[in-house]
């Protein structure tokens, strides 16, 4: 590549990066999406082997292309969903490269537009979007400490239970990637402890109906900011199996015993808050509210969908909910694994321009940056809550190749 020029570099070959570029192609504008892997290469390296798409084929993508020979109510693993990307790059002709890594970017001065350093040269552009999501730094919260336990691991480090050591096993998260690699653990025959924090947890289906559909006629999906003190609330929902409804009465009655928040290590024993009860109550509470939502849409509207009462009925609270145990010995309970499903955060080192708080994240309105020219995309509740989310991304894209657009225009007047 050596030395480049273009009107947008886009960082980033996942699926912000290509709805950027499939939206930036119809607008005519030129651009150059760099990926330092391949194409979503986190679906094929960063998930555990077992991983489906938590929304159906007929959700968890993009308007102008379908699934190839996938039921539209299946869930999609994960490979499918690398493929579907490295085929939708394919069919807009995406001016991509692989393998090329961009190092820094900053402004020019004295005129418009920014320099980028990269691992194959340079790239000069009159305007960077950053595509390149949320999830480029795991999580791990310090509190036990290296060597208390034989292995401590991020969930985006995990494939299956093989790569652990005999033993039991702590998962600690009680989102999408937990409570799925809990029950894996569990089927495979190990003891598993599961640290559950505060979370929604909607039904996988009501009323014949997938819950992302409930989200998207009750305008759920289009809520444009999350309700106060649940900005980081993780959702509790998975396609494993055929896609059902978490239930942690169901994980407790398998087998796999609950704790609270993980709070703190001290000479070889965790300590878990005592929020347990709390935190199933309340995910009990937002899957009710869903289920009145639903049913309250159903008959304001007329529709002829089954009315399903038994999605009411909760089985009873099990006992390590109702008298928690805030302590674990892990030597005691033989724990040699630790799985933190804990997050992710941002890495925008390479982004060297005044687009962030004292923090370190980004400012911005709609993914519109505030430093001119700098554009976000792909991050959780972007402009909504569908922002970091397949389809969602797909229209933020949009959005912001319109306003490039305009921008274009405004340069161009400048430059007669």
């Amino acid at each position: 590549m050596s030395s480049h020029e273009v009107e947008v570099l886009v960082v980033g070959g996942g699926q912000a990066g290509l709805a950027m570029s499939e939206h930036l192609g119809a607008c005519s504008v030129s651009h150059l999406v760099l990926e330092r892997h391949r194409i979503a290469e986190r679906w094929r390296s960063e998930r555990w082997d077992s991983l489906v798409a938590n929304g159906p084929a007929w959700h968890d993508r993009f308007p102008n292309l379908e699934f190839i020979d996938l039921d539209p109510d299946a869930f999609a693993s994960k490979e499918r969903v690398a493929d579907y990307f490295v085929a939708y790059a394919e069919k807009i002709a995406a001016p991509i490269r692989c393998g090329v890594e961009v190092t820094s970017v900053t402004r020019h001065v004295g005129r418009p537009g920014f320099h980028a350093e990269t691992t194959d040269g340079t790239v000069d552009a009159r305007f960077i979007v950053a595509a390149t999501g949320p999830f480029q730094r795991p999580v791990i919260p310090p509190i036990v400490p290296d060597g208390a336990v034989p292995v401590q691991i991020h969930s985006s480090g995990y494939r299956n239970p093989t790569q652990l050591p005999d033993g039991a096993v702590l998962v600690v998260g009680a989102g999408s990637s937990g409570v799925q690699i809990a029950d894996e653990l569990r089927q495979s025959g190990r003891r598993v402890y599961l640290s559950v924090g505060p979370h929604d947890r909607p039904p996988r289906r009501y009323r014949g109906r997938d819950f992302c559909w409930w989200l998207g006629v009750l305008g759920l999906w289009d809520a444009e900011t999350p309700p106060l003190g649940a900005e980081h609330v993780t959702i509790a929902v998975t396609g494993a199996h055929g896609g059902h409804t978490v239930d942690f009465r169901d994980l407790a009655s398998r087998g796999i015993e609950l704790r609270g928040l993980t709070a703190a290590f001290d000479s070889g024993t965790l300590r878990f808050a005592a929020d347990l009860g709390e935190n199933i109550a309340s995910g009990d509470a937002n899957y009710m509210s869903l289920l009145d939502e639903a049913d309250e849409y159903v008959n304001r509207n007329g529709l002829d969908l089954p009315e399903e009462p038994e999605a009411r009925i909760l089985g009873p609270v099990p006992a390590c909910v109702t008298d928690p145990l805030l302590a674990l010995d892990l030597a005691g309970a033989e724990v040699s694994s630790i799985i933190w499903a804990t997050g992710f955060a941002t890495n925008y080192s390479w982004l060297q321009v005044d687009a962030f708080d004292e923090s370190g994240t980004p400012k911005h309105r709609r993914g519109v940056s505030s430093e001119p020219g700098v554009y976000f995309l792909g991050l959780p509740w972007l402009s909504r809550r569908a922002s970091s989310f397949i389809w969602g991304v797909w229209h933020d894209a949009k959005h912001l190749a319109d306003h490039i657009t305009t921008q274009r225009g405004y340069l161009a007047r400048l430059l007669r």
